[in-house]
């Protein structure tokens, strides 16, 4: 398929999708998902991770409302065959599909274009960001799955609080709310989202796999359900590489984790090194000022 509305390529294993109608503020129309569906399936079979972002200066709008005038204008709503909405079908692709997704975020992400950016599994915001869900004002509801993914998100009362008011969140409070894991200036923007998103790649696949489609599964069970889950998980055939990646880690050769922020071990032991010399020599020209006297 030759895509108009999204742009794609593949860079360090990441799929990059974007999201390509900045003359409509990236409005989501049939077609747009019909090319989101054929990019997230080559995504899965290309890349480790994919990364969705918009161009332009936003994000997503959300429903392109003009064609969906049009098709209640048309009669088109109640005529059609009642099967599966097929933005569910799609962010369903992303949310439980076989590689994680990172969305980077930035300008209005409302309405349909939240719905979307709740389908990945790691969201990042720049300043701009505003988040909202207008459907109330519209005269529409939800329809991507937001009732599901951003409700879980935010609980009942953020979201109906939104959808009844018209409220728009801004990206620290998104941050409060966990809407929004990361928050960037926008000229960071790419390259924070492209670096979690390779970060992610260096997991293996089958350990991606499991955080992505199984712990959103067990938020749907009881308790005991649960556990029987996890255990089974747990006991699937292990990835190719685990038992190389445990045994590094138990021989304390495995690659320290790193907070957000701070830097690496080399690094400041590097500079104790270069603190403790300096005291050194210090104290070797102290002894050598006395040693005159």
């Amino acid at each position: 398929m030759k895509f108009d509305l999204i742009t794609y390529r593949v860079e360090d294993d990441v799929a990059i999708l974007g999201l390509n109608r900045p003359d409509k503020r990236n409005a989501i129309n049939d077609a747009m998902v019909d090319e989101m569906r054929e990019a997230i399936g080559r995504a899965g079979k290309e890349a480790a991770c994919g990364l969705i972002h918009g161009h332009g200066s936003n994000f997503s709008a959300g429903l392109d409302l003009a064609e969906m005038l049009g098709k209640m204008q048309s009669g088109y709503m109640e005529t059609r065959r009642h099967n599966r909405h097929h933005w569910h079908e799609v962010f369903d692709m992303i949310d439980r599909g076989p590689i994680p997704f990172v969305s980077a975020l930035h300008g209005p992400v409302v309405g349909g274009g939240l719905e979307l950016a709740s389908a990945t599994h790691i969201r990042v915001a720049d300043t701009t960001a505003i988040f909202g869900l207008p459907e109330g004002q519209r005269g529409i509801f939800v329809g991507g799955g937001g009732s599901v993914r951003i409700q879980r998100i935010l609980h009942n009362t953020v979201m109906v609080d939104m959808m009844l008011t018209g409220r728009l969140l801004n990206v620290h409070e998104a941050e409060r709310l966990n809407l929004v894991r990361y928050v960037t200036e926008p000229a960071d923007l790419m390259t924070k989202a492209k670096e979690i998103a390779v970060r992610i790649t260096k997991n293996t696949a089958l350990t991606n796999w499991k955080i992505t489609n199984v712990l959103s599964r067990v938020n749907d069970l009881s308790h005991d359900d649960g556990l029987f889950l996890e255990y089974l998980s747990s006991n699937m055939a292990r990835a190719p590489g685990s038992e190389d990646r445990l045994r590094a880690f138990v021989e304390k050769r495995a690659t320290p984790l790193v907070q957000t922020g701070t830097k690496s071990k080399a690094a400041s032991k590097g500079k104790t090194s270069a603190k403790s010399k300096g005291k050194a020599e210090t104290k070797t020209r102290s002894a050598s000022k006395l040693g005159k006297k």
